[in-house]
């Protein structure tokens, strides 16, 4: 669990540290367009905040992997959740965000739940994964895909909603692929197709956040985000992998796990750091640091 909340510290303050860069690197640039926003990544990519919080999302990439390891997948995407928690209490710090008495305590709910779910998590499921669910896995990476093509020609709400859930299943294709490469022996990645269920879904997942929040709601984007990433791969890893909880805790992991998704889709407006003190932008992704901080958002769990 060590880990798990490690990856949800790195990636929530790398967010801030993003967003930080990419304010700086928005006064006095022109914005704007898909040009404008890559010459904000641009400028961006030359301050040390934001390749800080790029370290920090390598660092916490790699504590998942340790976690998804050795922890059921629920506990695990529940962490990972909670680093909208983080990324509001350091936004409130560090961008002097005021966050209301309502976000505080969502950011209370969020630590009890995980504590819930820190004292009811058994070790990961014992089943390898078969054959059919790597393609499985594979296909759902497909599917992110296209869901994509299709979600992009809604309306707003929707076409946010579309993208976010189709970001989370790419994300949580990540999670449940990481437990179904056993070996890493080269000859045997490359026969794998969770491997290439991995690198899809991530991918995937990337790009359908990234046009999420600079075209859409980010407070809808990312709660579709939150339900994709969490509840899916939860139910594989429950039913297809073995995880489990300990003995008599079943009602318990359930409830943290309930608890903590609910309070970060409360935050669900820190999955964009705001770009204002006041977070003014944080619902339409109107902020200066939208064009870079949604690519961050994305590359962190890609």
């Amino acid at each position: 669990m060590v880990c798990a909340l490690g990856a949800s510290v790195c990636f929530g303050t790398a967010t801030v540290l993003q967003a930080m860069a990419a304010r700086a690197a928005g006064e006095g640039g022109t914005g704007g367009g898909a040009g404008g926003a890559a010459a904000l990544l641009l400028r961006a990519l030359r301050q040390w905040r934001y390749l800080a919080g790029l370290g920090l999302d390598g660092v916490g990439f790699l504590l998942q992997i340790a976690a998804l390891r050795s922890l059921p997948i629920y506990a695990v995407g529940a962490a990972l959740a909670a680093s909208l928690a983080v990324t509001a209490v350091v936004a409130s710090w560090l961008l002097h965000v005021r966050l209301s008495g309502v976000e505080w305590g969502a950011v209370a709910v969020v630590c009890a739940g995980l504590g819930m779910l820190g004292l009811a998590s058994g070790a990961e499921g014992d089943r390898t994964g078969s054959l059919a669910l790597k393609y499985a896995m594979l296909g759902t990476s497909l599917a992110v895909l296209v869901l994509g093509l299709v979600g992009g020609r809604l309306p707003d709400r929707g076409r946010a909603l579309a993208l976010g859930l189709g970001a989370g299943f790419g994300f949580g294709v990540v999670e449940v692929a990481v437990r179904l490469i056993e070996d890493l022996d080269p000859g045997t990645l490359l026969s794998n197709p969770a491997t290439y269920a991995l690198l899809v879904g991530g991918g995937a997942a990337f790009l359908l956040l990234t046009t999420a929040l600079q075209r859409g709601s980010v407070t809808t984007a990312t709660a579709g985000l939150v339900i994709g990433e969490t509840i899916g791969p939860a139910l594989v890893g429950v039913v297809w992998l073995g995880d489990r909880t300990r003995e008599g805790l079943t009602w318990l992991a359930v409830l943290g796990f309930a608890v903590a998704v609910a309070g970060a889709l409360a935050l669900a407006r820190f999955g964009e750091a705001p770009g204002t003190e006041t977070g003014a932008g944080a619902e339409t992704g109107t902020g200066a640091g939208t064009g870079a901080e949604s690519a961050a958002e994305g590359s962190r769990k890609a």
